[in-house]
């Protein structure tokens, strides 16, 4: 039995050699730490959680969503430039009308709407297409397909004097074809037609002229409102909606009507000639059905576009010489729109300089 048995733990062996005692007294206060605490399972306890991968994923992902989006930029610009080059090919090379063959046919010029320096119906675009018939030689005839209800005289006018040219220098005929209405203005451009076609049930008529207008003076007078109009000249403000119109004024206005409406009749009776049978209503502003056309004069027979161009023309194959804007014009003059406007705004919320 060792002596030393007796003695209690963690007690320095007296028979001990010093210097293996002075090596122990390391490994015994490691033993003598406490162990760490662990689980039921004996699962150790979580180290320190480590955000490196975590933040390099999101920046990758970051990255990844950064080129996504530049390549996306990158296919929009290009497909607007896409687009953007295609409608200004439209524009500059898409021909107005349809190309012209060299057969005989029968020339087919639209005129729809009202006429006016800004519609369809303009003098501008309507002698450039009448113009153009004229000038092709295999166009036989030009044939005016009228739906309007009239418009501007003076763009009437202009119309009715350019067609008289063109026949004197090419020495085609020119024939009207009437829809649903030629009326006013509509009838000033027929009357320059060697003949004129109707349907029994189309609106023909209506030679004369109008202004138009409203007055607001009573209206304003009950609510108080004053109108302050400065002018330099007298009759500066003539025809004003907010002042009322004396006599004067009035009778300088029916006086330039009446000169217009003679203008009108002088153009009627130089067209129609012998055919027209005049009547006291005739030049004052009614409108007929088109059986009582034909048989006031006022149109030479009932007939359509397909009739004229088979019977009259003998050219039953019809082009239409119509300039029509195509898609890129009329975006373009959305754009022009669109443009003006901002414009317009940015220029009413500039600062004022002081």
């Amino acid at each position: 039995m060792n002596p030393n048995d007796d003695l209690p733990r963690g007690l320095p062996d007296a028979t001990a050699n010093p210097e293996d005692m002075l090596a122990a007294q390391p490994a015994a206060a490691a033993a003598a730490r406490p162990a760490p605490a662990s689980d039921a399972a004996g699962a150790r306890a979580p180290a320190t959680t480590n955000y490196e991968p975590l933040l390099q994923q999101l920046a990758a992902d970051y990255l990844r969503d950064r080129r996504s989006e530049r390549r996306w930029r990158s296919f929009y610009r290009l497909a607007w430039l896409a687009t953007l080059l295609t409608l200004v090919w439209w524009f500059f090379f898409q021909s107005h009308h349809v190309s012209a063959p060299s057969t005989p046919h029968t020339a087919l010029v639209e005129v729809r709407g009202e006429i006016a320096s800004d519609t369809e119906a303009s003098a501008e675009l309507l002698l450039s297409a009448i113009r153009s018939a004229f000038e092709d030689h295999g166009a036989q005839a030009v044939v005016l397909r009228i739906n309007s209800p009239g418009g501007s005289p003076v763009q009437a006018g202009i119309v009715y004097d350019e067609i008289k040219r063109l026949k004197a220098k090419h020495g085609k005929k020119v024939y009207a074809v009437v829809e649903e209405i030629c009326a006013s203005g509509a009838y000033y451009i027929a009357a320059a037609a060697d003949e004129i076609y109707v349907d029994k049930a189309s609106v023909v008529g209506s030679i004369g002229v109008l202004m138009d207008g409203f007055g607001f003076t009573g209206l304003m007078e009950k609510l108080g409102v004053e109108r302050r109009l400065l002018t330099a000249g007298e009759n500066k403000g003539m025809l004003d909606p907010y002042t009322p119109l004396n006599a004067k004024q009035r009778g300088y206005a029916q006086a330039m009507l009446d000169q217009i409406h003679r203008q009108f009749i002088a153009v009627v009776r130089e067209g129609r000639g012998d055919r027209l049978k005049e009547t006291p209503e005739m030049f004052s502003g009614l409108f007929w059905n088109g059986e009582e056309a034909v048989k006031m004069g006022l149109a030479d027979d009932l007939g359509n576009l397909d009739f004229v161009a088979r019977e009259v023309v003998k050219a039953e194959e019809v082009i239409d010489y119509t300039p029509r804007d195509n898609v890129a014009e009329r975006l373009a003059k959305r754009f022009g729109a669109a443009m003006g406007e901002g414009a317009v705004k940015a220029v009413r919320n500039l600062a004022p300089i002081r």
